[in-house]
């Protein structure tokens, strides 16, 4: 039976993940019916430069909010991504990031560099169109352009990522790749990568907007 994390019915203060023995779960329930797999997991926390990239990573978590000194079980946010991806990148002692960006992004990729050269960052940045190599190059029509019948640059999300490579960069940002675009970036890049944004046309690069508002409902039926 494959795993329903996403549709488990029970609230997350009585989930097993959550809550530990006595916890409640499905019959899907991966904790209770995959712990071989989950074995393997805990074996692999056990190599010291996943152990102490994924510590750093959860105290990054725990930074990220504060308490109320008469309420300490309410927790209360208190940084954005790009802070938070700013702080790891210095506590982990990186000094070259790269950024993979969609040149439709590129203001707030200029943007982003400031902040993390504020964190004395060195950052290495490739756009999307690096090359400037033409769709025709993948076998594409006219039809397959945004504008037919023009010079059309195709995104070289493999490019951006062996740029990167090249300089050795410690940490890889990822920043607005459109969908396979950011999937080509993630299996060539050598370093690790984190997301400072997702490429969204419509609701202004913030995909979790159709998750939200009613008005999206339509996406959840069936198209044909």
């Amino acid at each position: 039976m494959n795993s329903t994390c996403a549709t488990c019915p029970f609230s997350e203060n009585d989930r097993i993940c959550v809550r530990g023995e006595g916890g409640r779960h499905p019959d899907s329930c991966p904790t209770v019916r995959q712990q071989a797999v989950l074995s393997q997991a805990k074996e692999a926390y056990q190599e010291p430069v996943v152990k102490a990239f994924a510590a750093q990573a959860s105290r990054q978590e725990a930074s990220c909010y504060l308490h109320r000194p008469d309420a300490p079980e309410i927790v209360i946010p208190q940084k954005t991504r790009v802070q938070e991806i700013a702080e790891f990148c210095r506590d982990m002692g990186y000094q070259r990031i790269g950024l993979a960006f969609c040149s439709g992004v590129k203001a707030e990729a200029a943007a982003l560099v400031k902040i993390l050269q504020a964190y004395d960052l060195e950052v290495i940045s490739a756009i999307c169109k690096v090359g400037a190599t033409e769709k025709e190059f993948l076998g594409l029509s006219e039809e397959d352009k945004i504008m037919p019948g023009q010079w059309e640059t195709m995104c070289n999300p493999i490019g951006q990522a062996m740029i990167l490579n090249e300089a050795k960069t410690s940490f890889n940002l990822v920043m607005g790749l459109c969908v396979g675009h950011d999937s080509l970036f993630f299996k060539y890049s050598k370093a690790l990568c984190t997301v400072v944004a997702v490429k969204d046309r419509v609701l202004g690069h913030n995909p979790m907007a159709a998750l939200y508002s009613s008005y999206y409902e339509h996406l959840a039926q069936k198209i044909r």
